[in-house]
């Protein structure tokens, strides 16, 4: 009998048998990052021009922040956004 090996398992583990696991964590975590960083956005009626001039960077370094696809986001970055929206960034570890 064919038994899926997945059967009883859940997400996690199915995606760390795929070898995509941290891939898609990562991505997951940038979107929620985004989510916030547009709320908070919106909630301040500030545009993407505005954000970037505030950060002092570019629109294209803006945009690249906020694409949820992008996970390549430096802590500098991420400090000058929260700044500039009046927020602090906060990270903790947790156990893997």
């Amino acid at each position: 009998m064919n038994r899926n090996k997945h059967i009883g398992s859940d997400l996690r583990d199915f995606l760390k048998d795929e070898g995509i696991l941290e891939e898609v964590e990562s991505r997951a975590v940038k979107r929620a990052l985004v989510m916030e960083l547009e709320a908070t956005m919106h909630k301040h009626a500030m545009s993407k021009v505005r954000l970037a001039t505030r950060m002092r960077t570019s629109r294209a370094a803006l945009d690249r922040l906020l694409d949820p696809d992008n996970t390549s986001v430096t802590l500098t970055t991420l400090e000058k956004a929260a700044l500039a929206l009046g927020r602090k960034v906060r990270i903790h570890l947790v156990a893997a």
